[in-house]
């Protein structure tokens, strides 16, 4: 580490503890030439993967774009935006965790969809009818049926709304 001062490259760490919940370290250095003393914070740099499209072009993963499209299945629905956050968080934290350097669209859609089902059924269904492009009455059907089959909290109000938005 360079000391910000003098620029010499020797430097002694005097004292370190952790900073920001336990995600950083934070170093108090003191210069071996100038004797000046500055503070240094450590964070873990975690790549995020490349995401392939659909059409096989590669792009950044970009968390900007995950929060819009699980806000836009949640518009208007009675959802915490804790929850939300941590949806979001819960989704970054796996694809940085994989530790590929690409991924395909479809698991990161796949990995939102669990989410929403766990979040709100009706965000569920909105997503996966443009997620999978639905065509048809029939398609948002067969995906409330295989909703209702799988396991967990099934919120029988919000299935009723489901089946009520398509007479």
């Amino acid at each position: 580490m360079h000391c910000p001062f003098c620029n010499n490259d020797e430097t002694k760490v005097i004292d370190s503890r952790l900073a920001g919940e336990g995600w950083q370290v934070r170093r108090r250095r003191e210069c071996q030439q100038c004797d000046e003393r500055y503070t240094t914070f450590e964070t873990a740099e975690l790549v995020m993967p490349h995401v392939i499209k659909r059409d096989d072009s590669r792009e950044p993963f970009d968390q900007i774009k995950l929060r819009s499209g699980i806000l836009r299945a949640l518009e208007k629905r009675p959802v915490k935006s804790e929850d939300i956050e941590k949806s979001i968080e819960r989704v970054t934290h796996l694809l940085q965790t994989m530790g590929e350097r690409e991924v395909s669209g479809r698991l990161i859609g796949d990995m939102v969809m669990e989410e929403l089902r766990k979040l709100d059924q009706v965000a569920y269904v909105r997503y996966a009818s443009v997620y999978r492009s639905f065509q048809d009455i029939t398609e948002f059907q067969k995906e409330i049926e295989k909703l209702q089959s799988l396991p967990g909290p099934v919120n029988r109000e919000q299935m009723s709304l489901l089946s009520d938005d398509e007479s």
